[in-house]
This record gives structure tokens, sequence and C-alpha cells, in this order.
């Protein structure tokens, strides 16, 4: 089986097969409280889909903000590890894009969109899929403010999206596995600094 977990919108879970048949479904769409809910998720999830080996953990990488990805990213790799499987990081437009191509089949480019908090918005562009039935990537994502949002997509039909689909990140994420495939690196889309930093030297006193 191929577990994912994703924390960049809501908190999500799910199961598939290697064959990208649906197992098991959990999850919430609170934007906050992430800690509190993964592990409930996570059983319930498991729990669902029965027995069967985890071969794959699908890391959903953001963007989102900083500490809910820390929390679904430590999720996904402190799983993998006690289950000897592997992690596979994918950018979580990825997921949102797959469910809008599979469920609506769109014939020209369109951008996922989330919110970003702090007025800002998060922008992917995507054109249908590849040959490995990845999500095509036209522009990387940025972040911009709402209020140029229409601006910057310039005509290009929009998809806010407000929960993501944990299945759709398991059937990316095994058809990066299947082709070889690295979506992201091991750094999460964060998009903006933390806004804690490391204290600067202390002043010198005279």
């Amino acid at each position: 089986m191929i577990l994912a977990v994703d924390t960049s919108l809501g908190s999500a879970v799910a199961l598939i097969d290697a064959d990208g048949r649906a197992r098991a479904d959990a999850s919430s769409p609170d934007p906050l409280g992430h800690a509190e809910v993964i592990g409930t998720l996570l059983h319930r999830a498991l729990a669902e889909a029965g027995e069967g080996a985890v071969t794959h953990v699908i890391a959903g990488m953001g963007p989102g903000p900083f500490t809910g990805l820390r929390i679904g990213i430590a999720t996904a790799r402190a799983f993998a590890l006690g289950r000897g499987a592997q992690v596979v990081p994918v950018p979580s437009h990825f997921a949102a894009a797959l469910a809008v191509i599979e469920t609506d089949a769109p014939e020209s480019p369109f951008a996922i969109v989330t919110d970003a908090r702090r007025r800002e918005v998060a922008i992917s562009l995507f054109d249908g899929v590849d040959a490995d039935g990845i999500p095509n990537l036209l522009e990387p994502t940025v972040l911009v403010p709402r209020a140029d949002a229409d601006e910057r997509l310039r005509g290009i039909h929009a998809i806010e999206v407000s929960t993501l689909d944990a299945a759709a990140l398991a059937r990316v994420g095994l058809r990066a596995a299947n082709a070889g495939r690295d979506l992201a690196g091991a750094e999460p889309l964060y998009l903006r600094q933390p806004d804690v930093s490391v204290p600067g030297a202390p002043k010198r006193v005279s």
C-alpha cells in the first residue's frame, strides 16, 4: 500500500493500492490543530485499509504555513522510518491539480490557488498530465498578494482549493516513484520565511 500525508491546508491521510485504487481516506478541513488530529486520522485510515504492508509514504511538501507543514512531513517521515518504507516528497498542488484533471478534464491551462494567509495566495500553473500521468507544471509555485492574483493569472482559469485530496497525492507520488522522478526536494515549500528567527549576537556593553 501507499500512504499519503498532507497538512498544507487541513489535515489529510489516505492509503491506496499499488494500482492506484483507494483503500482508505481520513481528513479534517480545519486549517489549524494539525498536531491534535493527525495521529487520529492516521490510525483511522490504517484501520479502514486493513492488512497490507506500506511500501511508500508520500509527504505533501506544500506550499503551506511553516508549522502545519512540519507536522505532516514529520509524521510521514516518522511512519516511514518505523515501517521501513520509502518517503516520496510531492508538492501538494500536484495533488489538487490531479484531482481537477481526473474530475473535469480541462482542455487548457489552469491554476491551482490556495490561501497562504496574510492576504496572499499561492499559485501553480498546470496543463494536463505528462507521459507518466503526473500533472504538467508550467510555472513554479509563486506567492502573490490576493489583490494581484487576477493580474498574475492573465485570464487563466483559476481553481481555488481549500482542502486536499490525499488519495490524489498518493497517486501522484506512486507515479513519480514508478518513473524514478523527484518532484520535490527535502525542504518544504514554505514560500515565506518563518516568523521566528535566530537572534543576532548580543550588543557589546562598554
